[in-house]
């Protein structure tokens, strides 16, 4: 182990050369004493220089009445016109002239953002939203080459960052026109890129710099959730099944029978809800399910938080007649993994589900 030490010096000589700390331990002092020398006086010219430089020396120093030097007046330390003060500092860059290179920056990119703001969902708005983002690098790149006053410094710096992450929100933004795909404007609602330019334009504008863009609208997120049990399609029914579905899982579902490629019947069960469908007609299904957050009905698709899926075994459902009345068949799906169960499950690509 390294230990490091440290001396000081007091300006209290001690009067003793040994004695004993309050540890116990033995403690020296070692004083110097500084024993003036005497040379026997010689006389000539020698000692006559010594008087001439003492007599010289002697105005350069006064004493005050209680034997305190001073500096005598126009010496060192002072000045008889007294010190002007130091002008300010000229700025660096012309405020002007970063206004004009501010402005040239963001203009592209203001009116790339206004062609968002306009654009239908689709293949035209994920256009409009590649063209901004391209341009919100460009003007990114533009600031960080642009010569900023001292004052604009640390906010061009901060908008240029800003723009950078508007430029990455915009793409991640696009729609894919799949299922499960959340709306563009719905993204941009909760992305941080267009904060963070709001906040950087603020501050520029506090300073006198006009950093001003008009982003696009945005939407706030849905949670549309049809009533438990509401049919979202309905091919027909007309015999003496029954299917009960039982929901256990955290998210809302939509629970699809298709007969060969033909879509019987989508029914909508809440998470935690149970939905009974009657009058099933005798055959053989698939049983498909979906589940998420915020029901599109147009795309027969949830928005946020999809997943895919169906039972590897077939629902099978018959209706016979027997002595003294008939038999029909009533099954339950369990959506949710339960202790026992024996029924497995297969993802299925969104593409393949049926709408």
């Amino acid at each position: 182990m390294v230990r490091h030490t440290s001396a000081r010096t007091t300006d209290r000589t001690p009067t003793d050369t040994g004695g004993t700390s309050a540890s116990g331990g033995t403690r020296t002092a070692a004083t110097a004493r500084l024993t003036p020398r005497f040379r026997r006086r010689r006389t000539g010219p020698a000692a006559a220089l010594g008087a001439a430089a003492l007599a010289l020396a002697l105005p350069l120093a006064a004493c005050s009445a209680d034997g305190a030097s001073r500096e005598p007046a126009g010496g060192a330390g002072s000045s008889a016109a007294g010190a002007a003060p130091s002008p300010s500092p000229a700025p660096t860059v012309d405020p002007d002239a970063y206004r004009h290179a501010l402005t040239g920056a963001l203009r592209p990119l203001d009116s790339a953002l206004r062609t968002v703001d306009g654009a239908r969902e689709g293949s035209s708005l994920n256009k409009a939203l590649d063209t901004a983002a391209t341009k919100a690098e460009a003007a990114a790149d533009a600031l960080q080459t642009a010569a900023a006053p001292d004052n604009a410094l640390a906010g061009n710096s901060q908008l240029a960052t800003a723009l950078r992450a508007l430029g990455q929100d915009l793409r991640s933004a696009r729609g894919d026109g799949g299922r499960c795909a959340t709306p563009p404007r719905v993204a941009l609602d909760t992305a941080h890129g267009p904060q963070s330019v709001k906040a950087a334009g603020r501050a520029l504008k506090a300073l006198g710099y006009d950093a001003s863009l008009r982003l696009p609208r945005t939407e706030r997120a849905r949670h549309r959730r049809p009533a438990n049990g509401t049919f979202v399609r309905d091919g027909g029914r007309g015999g003496l099944g029954r299917l009960t579905l039982n929901n256990g899982t955290s998210s809302d579902a939509v629970v699809t029978l298709t007969r060969g490629a033909r879509t019987a019947f989508s029914v909508y069960v809440r998470k935690g809800a149970k939905a009974t469908v009657r009058s099933v007609n005798s055959g053989s299904y698939t049983v498909y399910f979906t589940s998420g957050e915020d029901w599109n009905g147009r795309k027969s698709s949830f928005t946020r938080g999809c997943s895919f899926e169906k039972f590897d075994d077939r629902a099978n459902f018959r209706t016979v007649r027997v002595a003294g009345g008939t038999q029909y068949t009533v099954l339950t799906f369990t959506l949710n993994k339960v202790f026992g169960g024996n029924a497995s499950t297969s993802t299925v690509p969104p593409g393949e589900f049926p709408s």
